[in-house]
C-alpha cells in the first residue's frame, strides 16, 4: 500500500512538471518600439593637419652643424633653418674659383698673343672656350654651397623640428614642418565601396580619444579624383571650424552623414530576425550602417499576449537600435531573442526589459 502511494506521489509530480513545462505558454522578454534619429553615415579615419603647410628636408646628405629656429617660431620665405656641413663643397667651390680666374687670366694672355700675331687665332678660341667652362663650373659649385642652407619655402610657423646638430641627415628626412595653425582640415581614408556615395557639403561627426563624449562636426570640402590601387581608398578631406579643439595630428574617426531621419522607429537588435545572408555578414567598423537600400526582415509583435509575425524593412543597424522603415509603429510591443519554435498566433507570458 505504501508503495501504491509514493508511485501516485512521483506520477502526479511528473505530471504536473510537464504541465508546467508544456502546458503554460512560453515566458518571452519584450521592449517598446521607440522614436528616436536614424543616422545613415560612412565610416573613415584620418588625420588634422593645417590647410596650408610644408615638410622641410635637406637638398642633399650631410651633418648638421647648426639649427637655427625652434618651434612654434614664424619663418619668412627664404629665411635659414639649418646649416649642413658645407666644408668639402666649399673646397671645391674655391678650388673651382680659382681655376676660374687662372682661366681669365690666360684668357688675357692669349688676346695679347694673338693681337701681336705671335700666336694662331685657333689658341684664342680655345682659350675663350675654358673661360666659359672655368666660370659656369665656379658659379655651379658656388650654387651648391646653397644646398647646404635649409630654407623655408613659405612662410608660417614651425609646428615640428626633427632636427639635432650632429646628425646626419638625407633627402627623404623631413627637418621641420612649416604652416599655419588655422584653418585645420581632417585628411581621412573612404573606402572604395563607399565613395560614390560621398559628396562635397555632407556633414561628418568626429570622434577622437583626446576629447571624449564631445560632439564635433566638419564638412566634406574635397574628394580626391584619383583613389590608392593598393590600400583601395579615395582620400577626402572635411573642413573643420576654426573653434575646433583639435590639434594638428590628432588621429579622428568620421562618420559622414548620408541620411539623417530624426522621427525613425527604432527597436533593439535582438529584436529583429535577419535573413541569414545578412546575420552571418562580418561587422563593420562603429556605428554599422547598411547599404543605401532597405532589406527585408521580421520580428514578432506581441498584441494582447500572442505573438504575431510581421515583416518589416530595416534601415539603418547600428550598435544599440535597428531602424525599422515599414511595417512597425512607435510603442508596439516586440519579443527580444524569439525562443525557438515561436508561431505566429501562440500565447505568450510576457516580461519587460528595461529599456537602456
Amino acid at each position: 500500500m505504501r508503495r501504491l502511494i509514493l508511485l501516485l506521489i512521483l506520477l502526479l509530480a511528473g505530471g504536473i512538471a510537464a504541465w508546467l513545462r508544456y502546458g503554460l505558454p512560453p515566458r518571452v522578454t519584450i521592449a517598446l518600439a521607440s522614436q528616436g534619429t536614424a543616422l545613415e553615415a560612412v565610416y573613415a579615419t584620418g588625420a588634422v593637419e593645417p590647410v596650408h603647410w610644408a615638410r622641410i628636408g635637406p637638398a642633399t646628405r650631410a651633418r648638421l652643424t647648426e639649427v637655427l629656429v625652434e618651434e612654434g617660431e614664424r619663418v619668412t620665405e627664404g629665411q635659414a633653418m639649418a646649416r649642413l656641413d658645407d666644408r668639402q663643397a666649399r673646397s671645391m667651390a674655391t678650388e673651382a674659383e680659382a681655376r676660374a680666374r687662372f682661366a681669365v687670366e690666360d684668357l688675357a694672355r692669349t688676346r695679347t698673343l694673338v693681337a701681336r700675331d705671335i700666336t694662331a687665332r685657333t689658341s684664342l678660341e680655345r682659350a675663350e672656350r675654358d673661360a666659359q667652362a672655368a666660370r659656369a663650373s665656379a658659379d655651379a659649385a658656388m650654387q651648391r654651397l646653397d644646398d647646404y642652407v635649409v630654407r623655408a619655402p613659405t612662410s608660417g610657423i614651425v609646428l615640428r623640428r626633427d632636427a639635432e646638430v650632429g646628425e646626419v641627415v638625407d633627402t627623404p628626412a623631413s627637418l621641420f614642418w612649416v604652416g599655419e595653425p588655422r584653418p585645420l582640415r581632417l585628411t581621412a581614408e573612404v573606402d572604395e565601396e563607399d565613395i560614390a556615395r560621398i559628396a562635397v557639403g555632407q556633414r561628418a561627426l568626429l570622434r577622437a580619444d583626446a576629447f571624449p563624449g564631445r560632439a564635433m562636426t566638419a564638412e566634406v570640402a574635397q574628394i580626391t579624383p584619383k583613389g590608392d590601387t593598393v590600400r583601395k581608398a579615395y582620400r577626402v578631406r572635411l573642413t573643420l571650424p576654426d573653434d575646433t579643439p583639435l590639434l594638428v595630428g590628432m588621429t579622428v574617426e568620421a562618420n559622414i552623414v548620408l541620411r539623417e531621419t530624426p522621427d525613425a522607429v527604432l527597436v533593439p537588435p535582438g529584436a529583429v530576425v535577419l535573413p541569414p545572408a545578412t546575420r552571418d555578414a562580418s561587422p563593420t567598423a562603429p556605428p554599422a550602417t547598411p547599404p543605401g537600400a532597405t532589406r527585408r526582415a521580421h520580428l514578432w509583435v506581441v498584441e494582447k499576449e500572442v505573438a504575431r509575425r510581421r515583416e518589416v524593412e530595416i534601415g539603418v543597424q547600428a550598435p544599440r537600435s535597428i531602424e525599422i522603415r515599414r511595417g512597425l509603429t512607435a510603442g508596439e510591443a516586440v519579443v527580444l531573442d524569439p525562443p525557438e519554435g515561436l508561431t505566429d498566433g501562440t500565447p505568450v507570458r510576457l516580461e519587460t526589459r528595461p529599456q537602456p
